[in-house]
């Protein structure tokens, strides 16, 4: 596949239309009759995700940990398959893994000391490029880090706004 004949047209339509790239995503959970899973819906798959084992759970399911870390390795994952491709890096393979980690307390709300949340993300990034020079595999670390957009969300998070609708 080459991706910058691909990329082309797109990028040329948003020059030429600065506001036609700006998109918009969206998840929405809705209940599934038990109040430890939920089914997300993001408009071309629906998922089935519940809690946690350790806040009660059934563990049978991705929680929503699971789908942030699942988000971010996937996407550093495609990034750099991407950047890879676009560059011209000859590799065998590419594996990212994401690993987080938490205390279930803070969000049992056992503790106000412990906070609700990721206290550390880390991300591995696993590139067998055995061809790739020194320089390649630079280019190709500095452009994933910066295209990767569940990367920077994270390292510098958006405001998040929340509005409640009763019915």
């Amino acid at each position: 596949m080459d991706l910058r004949q691909l990329q082309k047209p797109l990028k040329e339509r948003y020059r030429r239309e600065p506001g036609s790239s700006r998109v918009t995503l969206r998840a929405r959970g809705s209940e599934t009759g038990v109040p430890v899973s939920c089914s997300v819906d993001i408009g071309r798959a629906v998922y089935e995700a519940g809690a946690h084992a350790g806040v009660g759970g059934t563990g049978s399911a991705a929680c929503s940990g699971d789908l942030l870390l699942g988000a971010l390795a996937a996407c550093a994952q495609i990034t750099c398959q991407m950047v890879a491709a676009s560059l011209g890096i000859p590799t065998r393979s590419i594996e990212a893994i994401a690993e987080g980690d938490l205390d279930l307390a803070g969000t049992l709300g056992l503790s106000e000391e412990v906070p609700v949340g990721f206290q550390e993300i880390r991300l591995i990034l696993h590139v067998e490029a055995p061809e790739a020079t020194d320089e390649q595999l630079r280019a190709l670390k500095e452009k994933t880090e910066r295209y990767c957009v569940v990367m920077q969300t994270l390292k510098s998070p958006p405001g998040v706004s929340v509005a409640w609708e009763a019915g």
